[in-house]
């Protein structure tokens, strides 16, 4: 395995959902975990975009997928996919029965609207 900074596959996911969506009471539409501190934000196409505002607030640059099936990574810096062979620790991904957008019970049925 490779060492390719700003990935710390050591780090642990902070959670099954957005940090800052939940904290907040908001929803999200995908989620990206920082690979650098394992914080759990929500995508661009979201309407608050954490993801990327975890990295522009912490200069960690490189979010990789929280999907279910995906394992790419994304260099905030450079707009960039990355190719890595890093294995983060586990999980990979959200839930697979974690409905998406989600969280359950807190997504307005007229969520396509509020997308980015």
């Amino acid at each position: 395995m490779t060492t390719t900074p700003g990935i710390d596959p050591t780090a642990q996911p902070s959670g099954a959902g957005c940090a800052d969506c939940d904290a907040a009471g908001g929803w999200w539409f995908h989620l990206r975990r920082c690979a650098q501190c394992g914080h759990i934000g929500c995508c661009d196409s979201s309407p608050a975009q954490h993801a990327s505002a975890h990295s522009a607030a912490t200069g960690h640059p490189i979010m990789r997928t929280f999907e279910p099936g995906e394992d790419w990574f994304w260099d905030f810096t450079t707009d960039a996919y990355v190719e890595t062979d890093v294995t983060l620790a586990p999980p990979q991904s959200r839930p697979a029965d974690q409905p998406v957008p989600g969280p359950a019970g807190r997504v307005p049925a007229d969520w396509r609207a509020h997308l980015n």
